[in-house]
C-alpha cells in the first residue's frame, strides 16, 4: 500500500489534496505535515514539521515508511517579497531536502512551480513552454531555481519527481496564501459575505487561473501518468480560464446582481503585470492528456454556492 506525505498540508492546496488522497488511499495512508494543526479534526495522521529541519522530514518518511511526497510548503509571491530571506529558506532549502531524501528513500515527488517563474521579457499570450525565464519576484526566482533543481535530481538521481506550473489557484476550502492571483479569491468572499470589493490590481489585468478541483486533478493525473509520458521534468504549464478583474466581478454580478468593484491597485499590479496573460499548455495535454473541467462561470457559481454555506463566510 502507497503511503504519501503532504507537506504545507494546511495550505490552499493541501487541504484539499489531503481529503483527495484520503478518500482515494485511505485515511491512515496520507501523512499531512505543516507547521501547526489543521484548523478543524481530520481523520488521518498529522504532524508538526518544518520543512527547512532535514531530520524532522528524515524520521517523518522513515516513521511512515513514506513512498510518495507531495511537497506543497512555501512562501508566496506577496509575503515573499515582504520576507526574502524566509522565502529563499522554505522554498528552496525544504525543496533540496525533500530531493535529498527522496533520492535516499526511492520516493516518488510532487512538486508545484508557478507562472511566477516568467517575467516581463516572457512572451504574455499563449506563454509556450519553453522560452525566457527571468522573474522579478524571489517567490519567481526559487520557482525558476527549483524547476532546475527538479530536473537535476531526476538526471543525475534518477529521482521521479514531477511538477506543475501552476496559474492562479482558486479555492474555498482555505483562505489566501498571501499570492498576487489572491484578488479573485478575496472579490468572491467580498460577494459572498455581501460585501463590496476594492481590488488591488486593475480591471483590466487578465491572469491565467484555476479553480481547486481542477488544480488537484491536475497533480494526480500527472502523477499516475506513465514515466515514459513525462518528458519535461522541469515543470509543465497547465491552465484552465484566464480572465480580468473585471471579466471576474462581471460573472460574479449574474449570481449576486448587488456586488460592487472598485479599483485601487497597489505594489501587487507590477508584480502581476509581469506574469502572463494566457499560457499554452498543450505539452501536458500532449504528454499526459491533461483536461480542465470548470470553465469561469462554472468556477464562480460553484465558489460562491460553498462561500455561502455558513460555516464558508468569512466576516
Amino acid at each position: 500500500m502507497a503511503k504519501f506525505l503532504i507537506t504545507g498540508a494546511n495550505g490552499q492546496i493541501g487541504s484539499d489534496l489531503v481529503a483527495r488522497l484520503r478518500d482515494m488511499h485511505g485515511a491512515d495512508n496520507v501523512v499531512g505535515s505543516d507547521l501547526r494543526l489543521p484548523a478543524s479534526p481530520q481523520a488521518g495522521p498529522h504532524e508538526i514539521a518544518d520543512v527547512t529541519n532535514l531530520d524532522q522530514l528524515r524520521e517523518l518518511i522513515t516513521n511512515y515508511n513514506i513512498d510518495t511526497i507531495y511537497h506543497l510548503a512555501s512562501i508566496l509571491s506577496v509575503t515573499g517579497e515582504k520576507h526574502p530571506d524566509l522565502a529563499w529558506q522554505v522554498n528552496m532549502n525544504g525543496l533540496k531536502h525533500i530531493l535529498d531524501l527522496a533520492a535516499a528513500h526511492n520516493c516518488k515527488v510532487f512538486w508545484p512551480s508557478s507562472i511566477a517563474v516568467f517575467g516581463p521579457t516572457t512572451p504574455r499570450n499563449h506563454t509556450p513552454q519553453r522560452t525566457v525565464l527571468e522573474p522579478q519576484t524571489i517567490y519567481g526566482i526559487t520557482k525558476s531555481a527549483g524547476e532546475l533543481l527538479c530536473n537535476y535530481y531526476h538526471q543525475h538521481f534518477d529521482v521521479d519527481v514531477r511538477s506543475l506550473r501552476y496559474p492562479g489557484l482558486i479555492s474555498y476550502s482555505a483562505p489566501p496564501g498571501g499570492g498576487t492571483t489572491d484578488f479573485s479569491i478575496d472579490m468572491l468572499r467580498a460577494a459572498a459575505a455581501g460585501k463590496a470589493y476594492a481590488c488591488f490590481v486593475g480591471p483590466k489585468t487578465r491572469l491565467p487561473m484555476m479553480y481547486m478541483p481542477d488544480a488537484v486533478n491536475a497533480a494526480l493525473v500527472l502523477m499516475h501518468a506513465a514515466p515514459e509520458d513525462i518528458r519535461t521534468r522541469t515543470s509543465y504549464n497547465v491552465t484552465a480560464v484566464s480572465f480580468s478583474a473585471e471579466e471576474l466581478a462581471a460573472e460574479i454580478k449574474k449570481v449576486i446582481p448587488g456586488f460592487e468593484c472598485t479599483y485601487a491597485p497597489d505594489f501587487r499590479q507590477e508584480i502581476a503585470d509581469s506574469w502572463p496573460s494566457t499560457l499554452n499548455d498543450s505539452e501536458a495535454r500532449t504528454d499526459w492528456n491533461w483536461q480542465p473541467e470548470f470553465t469561469l462561470d462554472a468556477m464562480v457559481a460553484d465558489m460562491l454556492m460553498h462561500l455561502q454555506q455558513p460555516s464558508k463566510v468569512v466576516s
